[in-house]
């Protein structure tokens, strides 16, 4: 048996030094993304304005924030510090603060060969040089040149970050365009600029829904914005979710089923609560956090679904009423012209007859129909006299309604929505429903021509079945001559 005795050994953790300098550019997908972790740094130190100039080979950022001591630069340099965690506060401006692992910094050194730091704060003036070449060079050694510098080397409190020997060159509006998306830009007191021009965020113009919800972990608010069918646009689609009003990733909640209508939505929701990934481009899926922020967004997005059908809505409506304010015009006319083809007999004489109440305005001299759109919830009224049960109880709010008078009696038209299933049109009375849901009816109001044709071609088939609804025949051949006479000036 051995009398050896045995004593606690230990296997030293080391790391490679040239793994610190590719930390950033595995963590961060764009090279550009160290502009915004800078930003962002400055935020964070209560600056209220960042400079930055952008040249050929070189970039320079500088803010007027609180600037770091000695202390300040050792946690600058601190891998995976999470004082920002320990003083989520920022001491003047009381601001949320950003930063988290801090390890942005090294997202620098994938867009350039060194950078060079100058700080100041209060009578502390110090300047640090990080150069990859030199860093990786000497593996046992982890310090980094410092210099002490005169306490008027800079005015006023801040810090300046110059990244010099650029792998490549950047634009200023590609530089513009993150900052927009991952900056609190619209933050009270603070500005940034970008080679002497102020950095300002997007305005969209538009339906504007805002909402602010409570969850068990911290509100969801924000603003969704429907675009006109003008604006609307493939490009950037979905909503930015921002977490301390820096966006993380853009969202479609579901819209990717909505065709082409989610190309006019727009907006961003703020939910500081949701947990993310180190490299702050996504989230952390399974957390309970995420969970209830889905279902959160689930409800607003089935609003914002909604409100985008109405404003749809009321634009085809706006549509079928010119269209069918055209195609009683035109059956008007052809009515005054073919007398014995009406069902309300022949037009009386005189300068101008009136309509009663909503009804059109119909000028003898100038062949013309006036109509005006009624906003309904109710058909108009059956005469009571009517036994048979009618059709129609209830129109939606978006029936479209127009009055023809032919004298003392004339025709209600009513475009609404009776299904998919229901008829292509039919009359009770004096009144005549077409549909607006039926194929047919979609397929010819595709275009503006194509639609006023099919209108009139309706509401004369159901014109000429008044004259005698005992002759189906004698119907068609009145609601041809009647459909040519109407269109016979087309061209």
């Amino acid at each position: 048996m051995s009398n050896v005795q045995s004593f606690p050994e230990f296997i030293p953790v080391t790391i490679d030094k040239s793994h610190i300098t590719t930390i950033g550019e595995r963590l961060y997908a764009e090279s550009i993304e160290f502009v915004r972790e800078l930003v962002n740094n400055a935020y964070d130190a209560d600056a209220t304005l960042v400079e930055i100039i952008v040249a050929e080979d070189s970039i320079e950022i500088r803010d007027n924030g609180s600037g770091m001591d000695m202390e300040g630069l050792r946690q600058y340099f601190n891998i995976g510090s999470q004082q920002k965690l320990y003083s989520p506060k920022s001491p003047i401006y009381n601001r949320d603060r950003i930063g988290q692992f801090g390890i942005g910094k090294f997202a620098s050194l994938s867009a350039c060969r060194r950078f060079e730091i100058i700080t100041k704060k209060d009578d502390f003036v110090g300047r640090v040089i990080f150069d990859k070449e030199q860093w990786e060079k000497t593996p046992d050694a982890w310090q980094l040149p410092f210099e002490r510098l005169p306490s008027d080397f800079r005015k006023q409190n801040g810090t300046t970050v110059i990244l010099m020997g650029l792998e490549r060159a950047f634009d200023p509006r590609d530089i513009e365009a993150k900052i927009i998306e991952g900056t609190p830009i619209k933050a009270p007191n603070f500005r940034v600029r970008i080679n002497n021009h102020t950095v300002m965020p997007r305005s969209l113009s538009g339906h504007k829904i805002p909402f602010l919800e409570g969850t068990p972990f911290g509100p969801v608010s924000g603003e969704i914005v429907i675009l006109s069918e003008t604006a609307s646009t493939t490009t950037d689609l979905g909503i930015d979710v921002k977490v301390k009003q820096v966006t993380v990733r853009r969202e479609l909640f579901g819209m990717e089923t909505w065709g082409k209508a989610m190309a006019r939505v727009r907006g961003e929701v703020n939910a500081d609560f949701l947990p993310i990934t180190s490299d702050r481009t996504g989230f952390i899926k399974d957390s309970e956090e995420y969970q209830e922020f889905l279902r959160v967004m689930g409800r607003i997005m089935e609003d914002v679904k909604t409100a985008l059908q109405k404003l749809t809505l009321k634009k085809e409506g706006k549509k079928v009423s010119r269209a069918l304010k055209e195609a009683l015009q035109r059956i008007y006319k052809s009515l005054a012209s073919n007398p014995d083809l009406s069902p309300f007999g022949a037009l009386p004489v005189g300068s101008e007859i009136k309509g009663i109440g909503n009804a059109a305005e119909i000028s003898k001299k100038e062949g013309e129909v006036k109509t005006e759109e009624i906003n309904v919830e109710e058909k108009p009224k059956i005469e009571k006299k009517r036994k048979k049960k009618p059709k129609v109880k209830r129109l939606t709010p978006n029936a479209i309604i127009k009055k023809i008078k032919f004298g003392e009696t004339g025709v209600s038209c009513v475009v609404d929505s009776f299904g998919e299933d229901g008829p292509e049109v039919f009359s009770e009375e004096t009144t005549i429903y077409i549909n607006r849901d039926h194929p047919l009816y979609k397929r010819e109001s595709a275009k503006i021509d194509t639609h006023v044709l099919n209108l009139a071609r309706l509401i004369t088939q159901e014109i000429a079945l008044m004259k005698d609804p005992r002759n189906p025949r004698q119907a068609f051949e009145r609601q041809s001559k009647l459909l040519k006479d109407a269109f016979i000036d087309k061209d």
